[in-house]
């Protein structure tokens, strides 16, 4: 049964484990996105046609992995052991974890909440820099005692305040109309925003010293802002892209934010079950400021 589920091309066994405690445990992490038990009675199971012969535990929080999910349940696996089993009878039952109601809300509002943290955060540092160019403003910055990365950080710090309020209306919003649950620690919610923020914050610097005019770095933001939207998993499930865009994908902070945020949210998860995406912002927070203030520098000298 495993090797013909192989072959359908939609399932890539990473691991086994030991039982569907494990299977739980790692969907909740967000290391596999279905799990597939075979019981132990696996064998009689094929012949009783009022039973599933195995079970295929899915991340409902996707609803492109759901679908995949269920799709599968629906193909024949023949075996000789099965021949009582009527013609056509499904091997799989799908377990439709954290949504089990297979509400849309539950997926949209997390998205929604990492695609307007990347839009504002990267749109207001975007015009930052070269707003005080356009205005003359520079020339009196630079005869500051103000130090280049002192200057970064004032302009970050600001927006840096503005982040956890726009995600706290999302939530209040997403709460209360739509039911969408907080089933991690809410403190958890804002250090992974915080980190989006931190990550969204340093790029639009960097855009801010490369662009020329206000509209300009409008532009580049743009230009960053829908790869971000098609490539994340926030339209479309990331495990259907070609690796290509797959690897692309991991270089964009809202690619990690979305992970985090649905894994808190709705799977109940932990930043510290995912040291990965926690990592990755970081770096990429640091690498992004790097390059702002080294820009910068030039651009005083």
């Amino acid at each position: 049964m495993i090797a013909d589920s192989q072959a359908t091309q939609v399932v890539d066994i990473h691991r086994t484990v030991r039982g569907p405690e494990e299977l739980e445990r790692l969907l909740q992490r967000g290391e596999i996105s279905v799990g597939l038990y075979i019981p132990p009675d696996f064998g009689r199971r094929l012949q009783d046609p009022e039973r599933p012969a195995a079970q295929l535990l899915a991340d409902g929080t996707d609803p492109g992995v759901l679908m995949a999910a269920r799709q599968l349940a629906q193909i024949r696996l023949d075996y000789d052991t099965a021949a009582d089993k009527p013609s056509g009878e499904p091997v799989f039952e799908v377990r439709n974890f954290y949504n089990p109601e297979r509400r849309s809300a539950l997926n949209i509002v997390p998205g929604l909440i990492g695609v307007i943290l990347t839009l504002t955060m990267v749109l207001f540092t975007a015009v930052a820099i070269v707003r005080e160019a356009e205005r003359g403003n520079l020339e009196l910055l630079i005869n500051t005692p103000v130090h280049t990365i002192e200057l970064m950080l004032g302009k970050i710090i600001p927006y840096v305040l503005i982040g956890p309020v726009q995600v706290s209306i999302i939530l209040a919003l997403g709460t209360l109309l739509f039911g969408v649950p907080v089933r991690g620690a809410l403190y958890q919610v804002y250090l992974a925003a915080l980190l989006s923020i931190a990550a969204n914050l340093t790029l639009g610097l960097v855009i801010s010293t490369a662009a020329k005019t206000q509209f300009q770095a409008m532009q580049m933001t743009f230009f960053f802002f829908l790869p971000s939207i098609l490539l994340s998993g926030v339209m479309f499930p990331f495990a259907g892209m070609p690796k290509a865009a797959q690897y692309l994908s991991e270089l964009l902070p809202l690619t990690h934010f979305i992970r985090m945020i649905r894994g808190i949210m709705l799977r109940g998860a932990s930043l510290a079950e995912m040291p990965g995406e926690v990592v990755a912002l970081i770096v990429f927070a640091g690498v992004t400021l790097t390059v702002a203030v080294s820009r910068f520098s030039k651009t005083l000298d």
